[in-house]
């Protein structure tokens, strides 16, 4: 799958610097759902400053996560509903390297995401070992969420190619990022599978102050967009779930044919 074309000419950044510069485990996450064609020029449009991450001449990067929740989906509900203490808890693997991080992402001061994650080499299994329980039972704790994690069992996969953009710091704001994710899809386990090969979803990171990549979407008549890649996924593949904020993105980009299931196709 190949990357987004404007990406070709910006200057590179190493993982390190970008790392050392905006790691942003703390930030202000805002995203913006868009047409192909209009993410490549949100990317031209900040070549002035913007630098792409390049690790071993490549510009673009697969990523996959697994996404875990209760049997009642307690951590759907509560993003459903808008709760303060509402938490993701997934699997991401970088699919081009094999490497997989176990990742927690609670609510901070102000709105704010707060995304802690440990190594996760044992990441071709499926279920999480007391290890790892401990470590999402903490990390919830933290947050002042009921240790939950004996519960947990894996409900949503998603896959996508991500392209990382630096921005340095201006006008008293720090450094900031911006994600550009395309090819994007979801799975449900021993369900259908959905993709959404046309749109990209743009996702700024950045401190309390908008960056000035939000500032330039604003600027051609785009706006944050409520979408979040586990529960609108999730809602898009199971429709009897309340889908609350995300109905408009969901009626407007998700109302698609969803291909049968497996099961379905082995009956027919």
């Amino acid at each position: 799958m190949t990357g987004l074309a404007a990406a070709a000419a910006l200057a590179p950044i190493g993982l390190a610097e970008l790392v050392e510069r905006a790691a942003l485990q703390t930030r202000i996450d805002r995203k913006y759902l868009l047409p192909l064609a209009a993410a490549e020029q949100v990317v031209a449009g900040l070549a002035g400053s913007a630098r792409v991450l390049q690790i071993g001449g490549r510009r673009d990067f697969g990523y996959s996560s697994l996404y875990f929740d209760t049997p009642e989906l307690t951590s759907y509900h509560l993003a459903a509903r808008g709760r303060r203490r509402r938490f993701k808890v997934r699997r991401r693997t970088y699919t081009d390297t094999g490497q997989s991080y176990l990742e927690v992402k609670t609510r901070g001061g102000r709105g704010s995401t707060v995304k802690e994650r440990t190594p996760d080499d044992d990441g071709r299994t499926l279920a999480l070992d007391a290890v790892r329980r401990e470590f999402v039972d903490e990390v919830l704790g933290r947050a002042g969420v009921p240790a939950l994690a004996r519960e947990l069992t894996p409900v949503l996969a998603t896959g996508y190619q991500r392209t990382t953009l630096h921005l340095p710091a201006e006008d008293g704001a720090p450094d900031s990022r911006v994600t550009v994710d395309t090819g994007l899809s979801w799975t449900v386990p021993g369900g259908p599978r959905l993709q959404l090969p046309g749109l990209a979803i743009v996702e700024t990171k950045a401190g309390s102050t908008p960056s000035a990549a939000d500032r330039w979407l604003w600027q051609h008549g785009h706006r944050p967009t409520r979408v979040s890649k586990y529960g609108t996924g999730l809602a898009a593949l199971r429709g009897s779930l309340p889908a609350n904020k995300w109905h408009p993105v969901l009626s407007r980009h998700f109302a698609l044919d969803i291909p049968e299931t497996p099961q379905e196709r082995t009956a027919s």
